[in-house]
């Protein structure tokens, strides 16, 4: 009764007061213990029961075998599937069915599909788990056979069946067989049905990004549960509709439907998101006053929202009322204080997880390898780099992408090289760090080879490798090359050049003196010019004492920044260079009569390098 009324701790102190208890009794304690989620546990009382000689029964099997599969302990699954053969207990339908279920889930489909062909008798629930395997194991043809099968047979697929091959379609990111299975839904009457319009709007949100046509799913659900709201509420949040989200809220409130952790999660999510302090504060009162703030998860994303509003000691003072912190809360506001440039405390956030017993895990160890980068703090890097090795995360991708920007900010070349080449899986943001590296340490040749590697190796290259491939280029004065390379990943859709491209261009074109061409660069642009590039054009006219078009291009920039004195220093310099000293001095008096105010800490840096694209410390995490 206890247990099942969720009142598992008096239900564990009457079952240990019993002398020995019988099998109904041991098989509910391992029941409960496997529904909270402790499978170990359950399988530690499961080896006790053995030991006392007390003879499960099938519904213990059934059970035990569900914790083997969701630890994924094969051998142990095997083991239990061993003594039932020994003892010639009869696998009857509910034993195949958990048996099916537990070599799915331990990733030995053979074995799933030979205990599912061993029995005449199958039914719906055995077809779909073991289609579930399929689906879990991303064998979606498979999957697809499994249901013809099931029709074949004469075995009616049920919703929980179109609801587990929409969830494969989900993580298989197949949208056209998604859609197909919708349109059976539709034929069949099962799209109010609220089971398979959670997995429909899963699959939308997460195969096409189509917020609209989940939102129609959810609007054609009977009944919407949690789930539903959930799911939508967090789609709203991934397309940056926090307002929308927020809407969603209230309506769930409305309709009578209580939030439950993922729901604030997400909603805090996007409060974060719009920057409100103030929608932050109404939801934190509203986890106080439900008497939720406990929840971990909903804790996590407290000190995600207030961190990202800047609100550091608020973060912190949750961290600090949280009863139990695991890696997620920590590695939150680690992640959040690198994007303030708090480097140093998201250091120290390591001394507090050693407090509290937390070990890091990979997405922590590439956090604070960012904020080692970003101090050139190389003791610490390196001794980051020794535990991830000892803990055997240095293959991890993001582990690796973070040693390798903080390799190459220290300039230690052959320590990026070893970093990339143990990535067990290098990605886009792997190779762009690597040519970063190479090209910001001199080595522009290695960094465009390292290019064609790339492309060699089948990862489609994004902006960010044609900024790092067009600045190793600018910096080796290879202009034709640059244009060959921009053009050639324009056309292949490789990525949409945006203007820092553009101005990495002109700046190249105009250090070369192909004055001309930049200029067309300039005027074909697919977005409007901003000051920066006019900047960049005015700083080569001076480099060639081009005097009408760095005019020209001074008149346009200050247009943009009226009050940018970088237009006028670069225009006195570019006179001077060009011999024009009358032109200089009348800008010097217009100084004096405070007509143009000069501002070192911004004009200086732009004057001595116009486009600050690819300086030490610019590798990107």
């Amino acid at each position: 009764m206890y247990s099942k009324c969720d009142n598992k701790e008096a239900a564990q102190k009457i079952f240990m007061n019993m002398r020995n208890g019988d099998t109904v009794s041991w098989t509910t304690m391992i029941s409960s213990f496997i529904q909270e989620g402790s499978w170990i546990t359950a399988l530690r009382l499961f080896i006790c029961m053995i030991k006392r000689e007390i003879q499960p029964n099938e519904y213990t099997y059934a059970k035990i075998l569900s914790a083997c599969g969701g630890l994924t302990y094969l051998n142990s699954g095997r083991l239990v599937h061993a003594r039932m053969l020994v003892l010639g207990i009869r696998l009857n339908l509910v034993l195949k069915t958990a048996l099916t279920d537990m070599y799915a889930r331990c990733k030995r489909m053979e074995d799933a599909m030979k205990v599912s062909k061993q029995t005449l008798e199958q039914d719906t629930v055995l077809c779909t788990t073991l289609l579930s395997g399929f689906c879990h194991n991303l064998e979606i043809k498979e999957a697809v056979d499994a249901i013809q099968q099931m029709v074949a047979h004469g075995i009616t697929p049920n919703s929980y069946t179109y609801a587990v091959v929409l969830n494969g379609c989900s993580l298989a990111l197949t949208l056209q067989l998604g859609i197909q299975f919708h349109s059976r839904v539709i034929e069949i009457g099962l799209e109010n049905n609220v089971s398979v319009g959670n997995a429909l709007i899963d699959m939308y949100l997460k195969c096409s990004g189509g917020i609209i046509d989940a939102f129609k799913v959810f609007e054609q659900i009977r009944s919407p549960n949690i789930i539903s709201w959930t799911s939508l509420i967090a789609g709203f949040v991934e397309h940056g509709l926090g307002y929308e989200a927020f809407q969603a809220f209230e309506k769930m409130q409305f309709a009578g439907i209580m939030p439950n952790s993922f729901t604030l999660s997400s909603i805090l999510q996007a409060c974060g998101m719009m920057k409100s302090a103030n929608h932050t504060r109404r939801f934190h009162g509203y986890i106080i006053k439900m008497n939720i703030g406990h929840d971990i998860v909903v804790a996590n994303a407290l000190v995600g929202a207030y961190a990202g509003l800047h609100m550091v000691d608020d973060a912190w003072r949750i961290i600090g009322e949280m009863h139990h912190r695991d890696v997620i809360t920590y590695t939150s506001i680690a992640s959040k204080l690198n994007q303030l440039g708090l480097f140093e405390m998201a250091l120290e956030v390591i001394s507090y997880m050693q407090e509290d017993n937390i070990e890091m895990d990979g997405f922590t160890l590439s956090t604070v390898l960012s904020a080692s980068a970003s101090l050139g703090a190389i003791l610490q890097g390196k001794q980051l780099h020794c535990y991830a090795i000892k803990s055997g995360f240095s293959g991890w991708t993001s582990v690796s992408n973070g040693l390798i920007a903080f390799f190459g900010k220290c300039g230690c070349m052959h320590d990026v090289k070893r970093a990339f080449d143990e990535a067990c899986q290098p990605d886009v943001v792997s190779w762009n760090s690597l040519i970063f590296s190479l090209a910001v340490s001199g080595h522009f040749s290695s960094a465009l080879s390292t290019f064609e590697d790339m492309k060699l190796a089948g990862v489609r290259p994004d902006s960010t490798t044609i900024l790092a491939v067009l600045s190793a280029c600018r910096r080796c004065g290879l202009v034709d090359m640059a244009l060959e390379y921009f053009h050639s990943t324009r056309e292949a859709n490789d990525a949409v050049p945006e203007l820092e491209h553009y101005v990495c261009l002109v700046d190249l074109l105009g250090r070369a003196g192909r004055m001309q061409e930049a200029m067309a660069i300039i005027e074909t642009m697919p977005f409007r010019p901003d000051a920066l590039i006019y900047k960049t054009m005015l700083n080569a006219c001076k480099i060639h004492s081009d005097v009408p078009l760095g005019e020209e291009m001074a008149s346009r920039g200050l247009e943009l920044e009226p009050c940018n004195p970088a237009f006028y220093l670069l225009l006195a310099d570019m006179y001077e260079n060009s011999g024009k000293s009358d032109l200089r001095e009348n800008l010097r008096m217009m100084k004096e009569r405070g007509i143009i105010q000069k501002d070192y800490s911004n004009s200086c840096m732009e004057k001595s390098n116009m486009v600050p694209l690819l300086i030490a410390g610019d590798v990107p995490s």
